[in-house]
This record gives structure tokens, sequence and C-alpha cells, in this order.
């Protein structure tokens, strides 16, 4: 499980409920939950990217860096 990820669910006392996968991974459920909305994020920062410079929505360095700060992989 990604730092930051953890970090945030301790934010949100959510921590527990990561934590209480088998493996101590993190709960796949909310791990899930939390890379479907950082892809959204990615999403919407790339259409943005692609609106404001008519360049294909291929990532942007914010879609770039916000994956590899939260871990998230395509």
């Amino acid at each position: 499980m990604n730092q930051r990820l953890k970090q945030l669910a301790e934010q949100a006392s959510v921590s527990s409920l990561w934590m209480s996968g088998t493996d101590q991974q993190g709960n796949p459920i909310l791990e899930k939950f939390a890379q479907l909305i950082v892809k959204e994020c990615v999403a919407i920062a790339n259409r943005q990217f692609s609106a404001a410079t008519g360049l294909d929505d291929r990532d942007c360095l914010t879609a770039q860096q916000m994956k590899q700060h939260f871990g998230v992989e395509e």
C-alpha cells in the first residue's frame, strides 16, 4: 500500500478498516476505492490539459505526478 494513501486513511479515521486486509497490505476494497478516486482526478487533469492545449489527452505532467504520488498504475 502506498504510504500516502495509508496516511490519508489515518486522517479520515478509517485506518483500522484500511488495515483489515489479510496480508496487512490494506483492505483491497478500500484500496481499490482510493485508486479509483485518484484515476478520476487524473482523467480530469488530462481533459483540462487537452482542452487548454489542444493536444491529445496523454498524461500531462500533473496527471503523472498524481499517479506517482499515490502509487497508482493504469
